[in-house]
């Protein structure tokens, strides 16, 4: 089964249709072959988080990384060597890749590092404060029906 039916959430919900598209890339994703590179991400605080890539082989100048629309885009490209080598063995990949995350809203790139052939991009939640919780005042006696009747005049 690589496809869910989720008309039953959409019921008492709204503005979560994007979310079928969003677990139909997941799946698509998981059935594909991308291993390279290798990453973790971590939950380093109730807001924060970070992504870590192995980039070995890779220089600064080498990568690009670029957020839009919710979406987080890691990609590096070779350099061509100039000189000709000759490898009795090679086991590390020097091959271009692109890897994408998806962010939840209000989620922002804060940094960018790379030591030691590890790539790290720390995240960080940044709720607007209207989107927060709060609470709402209940005018009750002559107040409230001041306001009805003004609103119905």
């Amino acid at each position: 089964m690589t496809r869910f039916d989720l008309t039953p959430l959409f019921r008492s919900s709204v503005g979560f249709d994007h979310l079928s598209r969003l677990i139909d890339t997941a799946l698509d994703q998981a059935t594909d072959s991308m291993s390279y590179p290798p990453y973790n991400i971590e939950k380093i605080s109730e807001d924060n988080y970070r992504i870590s890539m192995a980039v070995a082989g890779f220089e600064e100048n080498d990568i690009e990384i670029t957020a839009q629309d919710n979406t987080l885009t890691v990609s590096a490209r070779t350099t061509q060597d100039n000189e000709k080598r000759e490898f009795l063995y090679r086991g590390i990949a020097g091959r271009a890749f692109e890897r994408r995350f998806q962010l939840a809203d209000y989620i922002r790139v804060s940094d960018a590092s790379m030591l030691n052939g590890m790539l790290h991009i720390d995240l960080v939640r940044e709720v607007p404060e209207r989107m927060k919780p709060r609470n709402i005042a209940i005018t009750t006696g002559k107040k409230a029906q001041k306001m009805i009747e003004g609103k119905a005049a």
